[in-house]
Parts: structure tokens; sequence; C-alpha cells
């Protein structure tokens, strides 16, 4: 294979539709814009302009905040994990660490740290090493003999993201 002989699959890009290029194109003179009026002319933007009337994204209140540094985890459910023990993608008799649960394709990446919720039954005896956890599934862990850790993530300068529980 060579560069010159790459190409998209048949279909896979639609060709670009030219306007104004006369009658015979299907949209020559005034290029699918009508006649006349504010529409068609250049450079109108008439998205949330009602005629002076209050705009109705100014008119509905606002409420709540969203924290920009808010930590995001990436959430695993107990069930998930006693089904990848099944299918042999993890091993329940070594410690499992957010690394392995990435691995075995539970999750696409840890993001700020992984959490693991009381979602499912797990019946195995496993040992987690994850940065979060609901108290649901530390007990529902703790019941079917095993134990779930919640380390405490480190930022890169080595300081304490949160604090453990």
């Amino acid at each position: 294979m060579k560069l010159n002989e790459l190409h998209d699959n048949e279909g896979a890009a639609r060709k670009k539709k030219r306007v104004a290029r006369g009658p015979g194109s299907g949209k020559g003179k005034t290029a699918g814009r009508g006649i006349k009026g504010q529409k068609s002319r250049s450079g109108v933007a008439l998205g949330g302009y009602e005629g002076g009337q209050m705009p109705l994204y100014r008119r509905l209140p606002k409420r709540g905040f969203n924290k920009p540094n808010a930590d995001r985890f990436a959430v695993i459910n107990l069930g998930l994990i006693e089904k990848f023990i099944g299918l042999g993608k993890l091993d329940a008799s070594a410690e499992i660490t957010e690394d392995m649960l990435v691995d075995a394709g539970l999750t696409g990446h840890k993001r700020d740290g992984i959490r693991i919720l009381n979602k499912g039954e797990i019946k195995t005896a496993v040992k987690l090493v994850v940065t979060g956890a609901s108290a649901a599934a530390v007990e529902a862990v703790a019941a079917a003999g095993g134990s779930l850790t919640v380390a405490v993530a480190l930022e890169p300068h080595g300081k304490p993201v949160r604090k453990a529980k």
C-alpha cells in the first residue's frame, strides 16, 4: 500500500454542495436563500433574536453551579467485576488495582480515579485497591470474604487530592 493509493470507503464522504454556480447546478442565482429579506443576506445570526422581545435564554432563571476542578471518576459496578472474573479477564487471587481494571477493559480510562459502586452481585472474595467506593460496595465485598481498600490519590506534586475514608 502506498500513500497515493489511500482512499475513503465508497460513500464515506459526501461531496460538498456547490451553490451559486449557475442555473444548471440546481442551486444557482440565489443559492437556495430565496429572494430578499434578512435571511438572504450574509452575516446574519438570528439564533437568539426575538424581534426586540427579551430572548428565552435570558428570561429563564439560571440555577446551579458546575465546579470546574471537580473530581471525575470512572465508575465500575461490582456485578461487572464479578462477570470479568468469571470470564477469566481478572485474577481474583491477586490484588486488583485500577490499572488491572483498565487493562481488563472494564473502563476505557481512569480519569481522576476509579470508584466502585454496589450494583450487581459479587460472590468471589477479591482484594480491590481503588480511589473511591460507596459504603454499600465496601460492605458487599467484605460480605463475600474480600477487602476493598480506598487508596489516597496523589496529585503530580505529591499532595493528597482527598482524605482517605
